[in-house]
């Protein structure tokens, strides 16, 4: 079962679950694991992902993994909205599932949305 560390102090992942905002979505997860543990981490993503993927509002995801030999890792994942994102999350079955990651994986998932920045990005 890996161990949550809060991205946000003032916000946790669990009150941005309960708002209704609209839009799209991007679920940011950093994990941070002991590298003896990179497969196993791995193969709990994919397994995660598999479940993810047949979900409704599910966009897509992709997985990074940090360089110069870093244990952390970083999964980037767009969903239609915090409601479609909370329906899979609460899921019992994806529930269940986030005891297969390694027992030194250190999780820090968190929801962001796009901004408009006038010259640089659209939202």
């Amino acid at each position: 079962m890996p161990n949550l560390k809060e991205l946000n102090d003032a916000v946790s992942l669990m009150d941005q679950l309960q708002t209704n905002e609209d839009g799209s979505v991007v679920l940011i997860n950093i994990f941070t694991i002991d590298p003896a543990d990179e497969e196993a981490l791995i193969a709990a993503w994919t397994h995660d992902a598999d479940f993810m993927k047949a979900q409704p509002g599910y966009i897509s995801t992709q997985m990074h993994q940090a360089i110069a030999g870093s244990p952390t890792f970083l999964n980037y994942a767009v969903w239609e909205s915090v409601q479609s994102f909370r329906a899979a999350f609460t899921n019992p079955e994806f529930q269940a599932r986030i005891a297969r990651y390694p027992d030194s994986a250190t999780v820090s998932p968190y929801l962001f949305k796009k901004l408009a920045v006038a010259g640089h990005c659209v939202a």
